[in-house]
C-alpha cells in the first residue's frame, strides 16, 4: 500500500468494526458501555474466523443465524444495537474525508504489517490517521521522555531527529509537548519523517498549520486508535505507548521519573512483557534509580552516534548490542 484514497469508500468489514467498536463522536457520542472492548472483539473475531466468516457478516440480510451463535461472547440484543447505528456511521465518515483523516481496520490489507504481526490479537481493531501511511510499514526509532524537560534535554532531543532525518530514518513518537513534540520537529525540519501517535485529539492535530505541510509533503504521518475527536485519557495514553515501539526498529528512553508516568510504565511493559524492540537509555546522573533500573531489566545505553552510519548501526545492532560503551548524557 502506498497511499491511502481519502475518497474511496470504506471496506464492508472496516465500516462493521467501527460500528461495533468505535465511539463515533460526531454525532454527540453515546453510551461507551455498549461498544465491544478490545478483548471483546478479539474474541469475536477469533469466533468469526473459525467460522470463515467476516466481520462484514454481521451486518448482512443473513446474519440472524449468526449472531444467535455469537450470543456467548456478545449478547444478541447489544450486537443488534451497535450494528443498527448505520446513519451515525455515515455522519462520521463524511466528516473524516472532509478533514482528510483515512481509516483502516485489522481486516484490510492496508493494515500496518509491523501492528498486524507484533500486537497480533492487542492491535488496535481499527486505525484513524492523516498523511501517507507508507511511512508506517518503515520501521524507524521510536523517542519517549518526559513533558517537562529542559532546554539542554530538548536541544539535544531535536538532535536526535536531525540525525535521524540525515541517517533517513523515521522518528516515532507520541506527539506530546517536550521530547515527543523536540524529536519529532527535528526530523521534520531537517527534512527526514516522523510518526505521531496520539492518543487523543487526531481531528485537531491534523488541522494544526503547523502540521499541515508535512502532511501534504509525505513526511508526517499522524495516527491514532482513538476517535479523532475524543479527548485526552491517562488510560488510552498509556496503551498507545505499545504501538510507538511496535512500529519502530528501537526505542530510545530520554528522560523517565522513576516509578512513574508513561514513559516509565511503557518501557517497563516493553523490557517485562512485549519485548518488541531494544530499548535504549542515555546515561545521566539526574535519572540514575531510573536508568539502573532500566539497565537490569535489558536496557541499553545509548551510543551517541555521530554520523548517518553510526545512527543506522545502533537502530541495527540493538539486540546484539550488551557490550555497548557507557558514555554519558551530553549537558553541556
Amino acid at each position: 500500500m502506498s497511499t491511502l484514497e481519502i475518497s474511496a469508500p470504506l471496506s464492508a468489514n472496516t465500516q462493521a468494526i467501527l460500528l461495533l467498536t468505535a465511539p463515533l463522536i460526531v454525532g454527540g457520542g453515546e453510551n461507551s458501555k455498549e461498544l465491544l472492548t478490545p478483548s471483546e472483539y478479539g474474541k469475536l473475531a477469533r469466533f468469526l474466523h473459525s467460522k470463515e466468516c467476516q466481520p462484514a457478516d454481521l451486518v448482512s440480510n443473513s446474519s440472524e443465524e449468526l449472531a444467535l451463535e455469537l450470543n456467548k461472547i456478545v449478547n444478541s440484543d447489544r450486537l443488534k444495537r451497535l450494528v443498527a447505528r448505520g446513519f451515525l456511521l455515515s455522519q462520521a465518515i463524511e466528516r473524516w474525508r472532509a478533514r482528510a483523516i483515512w481509516v483502516v481496520s485489522r481486516a484490510d490489507e492496508g493494515y500496518p504489517a509491523r501492528l498486524r504481526d507484533r500486537l497480533k490479537d492487542m492491535a488496535p481493531p481499527v486505525l484513524y490517521g492523516c498523511g501517507d501511511p507508507v511511512i508506517l510499514n518503515n520501521g524507524g526509532l521510536a523517542v519517549v521522555g518526559s513533558r517537562n524537560a529542559d532546554s539542554k534535554v530538548l536541544e539535544f532531543t531535536i538532535g536526535i531527529g536531525e540525525l535521524a532525518a540525515r541517517a533517513q530514518r523515521t522518528i516515532i513518537s507520541g506527539g506530546a509537548r517536550g521530547i515527543d513534540q523536540a524529536a519529532m520537529s527535528g526530523a521534520l525540519e531537517a527534512g527526514g519523517n516522523s510518526v505521531g501517535v496520539l492518543a487523543d485529539s487526531l481531528e485537531r492535530a491534523a488541522l494544526n498549520r503547523d502540521h499541515r505541510n508535512y502532511l501534504r509533503d509525505g513526511q508526517l504521518v499522524l495516527l491514532s486508535p482513538y476517535d479523532p475527536q475524543a479527548g485526552f485519557n491517562i488510560g488510552n495514553a498509556m496503551q498507545r505507548n505499545k504501538l510507538i515501539y511496535a512500529l519502530a526498529d528501537a526505542a530510545l528512553v530520554v528522560q523517565s521519573e522513576y516509578g512513574k508516568g508513561g514513559t516509565w510504565a511503557g518501557a517497563i511493559e516493553q523490557l517485562d512483557k512485549l519485548r518488541l524492540v531494544p530499548i535504549y537509555t542515555l546515561a545521566s546522573a539526574q535519572q540514575e534509580t531510573a536508568l539502573e533500573t532500566l539497565g537490569k531489566k535489558g536496557a541499553l545505553t545509548w551510543p551517541s552516534p555521530a554520523t548517518p552510519e553510526e545512527f543506522r548501526e545502533a537502530l541495527a545492532a540493538g539486540n546484539s548490542s550488551s557490550d555497548i560503551q557507557q558514555l554519558s548524557f551530553p549537558m553541556d
